[in-house]
């Protein structure tokens, strides 16, 4: 484990703490030499590399990863190969395991479990669009960001979709979220990918796995021939349309589950938009009935009146309690009723597909009903401009909204050559789109800047000017401010838990979390720290923490 501590790799990649370890990996948080940026390494362990098939997985995870480019999946940047050594280089997400979340908040609010879940779909819709199954998806499998973004990691087990018709028989996944048909030895699909992903959503919204048991075999029965529990029985918070989109996405029968994740993102999508299926008490609203500042002047203007018995100021003091119900009248109509008496107006989506973009966006009728988001797209056989495809599929009947009806759409830009814009000086994400829109491919760079604004674009490789093919991959290098100071780090084994917590804080690191595992020390004390005591680390580093769960107790 600490054989790489302190090592460079292929004088690129300098190993400084282990954050993880799996199955067949040790997992580093590295510095890319090269570039400047912090990365996380994984790096197989020598008893797995001896075993050809964990050899040939970690293989076909570090390949399939590396076709995906999508912001809910771990990036995979470097690969290396060789007798002594097999690691990939991947994207450092700070943050903790869906798993991790769940065990400390145990059942999820249905509008945060869904906002998880819909990120998810959309990783694996990706993920299906390049033929790659994951296989394992699970919350041990899926990082949560601090912003609520998802990252689906570990495609350890993933394999090219059109290599699994050479299936062994083997089942292969985690037992409590297995489809069906790998639980039988079958080959699996992209759809089970969703009937985990459907697992997975049964237990955010009811706070416990549809099927338990007192041995693997049991689960798996349970998976291919049982009736899950009534979700609404178990979280009746949890409206009725969620317990069918989850449920058929987890249908034993693949036939009638969602056929891909975009189906899945539809539903969901269409749940959100049918304001219909949400019921008042959902609804987060203002009550200006109770409204401290509103009873207070009402309470004046019932004693005014008690003090003015006199008819002049009875009328007065009535007609302020008018003006106040008037007030309150106004104020619930604009906020609240306005919307529940106003009849909903729809729009049945046209069909795009085919269409040149820039005629479509320059309709005035569509500018004032649609949204439009683009993603540009390398195309040699259709025409620059030609829209690709497009979500929601046309036909769509879809709730008007204030901002207009949001639609992707993929545009063809051809296969030309491009010349790299200027964006220098640009916030980085309106550089993004300028770039992707002459059909280059993006990979941000962070570096510290002394002389550019943070967020902003210090400059790109290729540079400005330059002709490159069209689909190249461009490195922008963007300005994360002035460099952060290195702190040393303090000794926290022997203290307990709370007080190496208040030790990270107070010497201006970030706490991550903490895992136990038994040791000779009293339960509580620390045993372990990601980044080793004296040494020196960035300031606001994340320190994960090894905490004794006492002795293991003898059978």
């Amino acid at each position: 484990m600490k054989k790489w501590l302190g090592q460079t790799l292929d004088e690129r990649y300098e190993i400084q703490s282990l954050v993880g370890s799996g199955g067949m990996a040790w997992v580093y948080r590295a510095t890319d030499l090269r570039l400047n940026r912090s990365v996380a390494v994984k790096i197989m362990r020598e008893e797995a590399a001896k075993d050809e098939t964990i050899r040939s997985r970690f293989a076909a995870e570090s390949h399939a990863v590396a076709m995906l480019s999508h912001p809910n999946i771990v990036a995979v940047y470097d690969v290396s190969r060789s007798d002594s050594l097999e690691y990939i280089v991947m994207e450092l997400v700070e943050g903790v395991t869906l798993l991790q979340y769940m065990e400390k908040k145990g059942q999820l609010p249905w509008n945060e479990a869904l906002h998880f879940s819909r990120q998810i779909a959309r990783a694996l819709a990706h993920a299906h669009s390049r033929g790659i199954i994951h296989r394992d998806i699970k919350p041990h499998n899926i990082m949560l960001l601090r912003d609520g973004t998802i990252k689906v990691a570990d495609f350890g087990i993933a394999a090219l979709e059109n290599e699994l018709h050479e299936n062994n028989g083997e089942a292969i996944g985690s037992i409590h979220y297995i489809a069906p048909e790998q639980a039988r030895g079958d080959y699996p699909d992209p759809r089970s990918d969703i009937y985990s992903l459907g697992v997975v959503m049964f237990e955010m919204f009811t706070g416990r796995k549809p099927y338990l048991g007192n041995s693997i075999q049991e689960i798996a029965v349970k998976h291919m021939n049982a009736d899950p529990p009534s979700m609404v029985g178990l979280n009746p918070s949890l409206p009725p349309e969620l317990e069918r989109i989850t449920l058929k996405a987890m249908c034993a029968d693949r036939e009638q589950r969602y056929q891909t994740a975009n189906e899945l993102t539809e539903d969901i999508d269409a749940f959100l938009e049918d304001r219909e299926s949400i019921s008042p008490e959902e609804i987060d609203l203002p009550d200006a009935e109770y409204d401290p500042e509103i009873r207070a002047r009402i309470k004046r203007k019932k004693q005014f009146m008690r003090l003015n018995a006199g008819r002049t100021g009875w009328l007065f003091g009535s007609f302020l309690v008018l003006l106040s119900a008037l007030a309150v009248g106004i104020f619930l109509w604009n906020f609240w009723l306005k919307e529940l008496f106003t009849p909903a107006v729809r729009v049945t989506l046209p069909d795009f597909v085919g269409l040149n973009y820039e005629n479509v966006a320059a309709d005035p009728g569509y500018q004032s009903t649609y949204a439009f988001h683009v993603i540009y797209l390398v195309d040699s056989d259709h025409a620059p401009g030609t829209i690709l495809s497009q979500s929601p599929n046309p036909g769509r009947s879809i709730m008007m909204t204030p901002g207009g009806v949001e639609v992707n759409l993929s545009v063809s830009i051809g296969d030309t050559v491009a010349t790299v814009p200027d964006v220098s000086n640009m916030d980085y994400r309106s550089a993004t789109a300028v770039l992707r829109q002459v059909g280059l491919y993006i990979e941000v760079v962070n570096n510290y800047s002394e002389a550019i604004e943070r967020d902003r674009v210090i400059r790109t490789d290729p540079e400005a000017g330059l002709e490159v093919t069209t689909g190249s991959l461009i490195y922008v290098y963007v300005s994360c401010g002035t460099e952060l100071r290195n702190r040393v780090v303090p000794n926290l084994i022997g203290l307990s838990e709370e007080a190496a917590i208040s030790q990270i804080e107070s010497n201006g690191f970030s706490y991550g979390w903490s895992e136990r595992q038994h040791s000779d020390l009293m339960a509580g004390t620390v045993i372990g720290q990601s980044i080793d005591a004296f040494s020196s680390a960035e300031e606001h580093s994340m320190i994960y923490l090894t905490v004794s769960d006492g002795p293991e107790e003898a059978e």
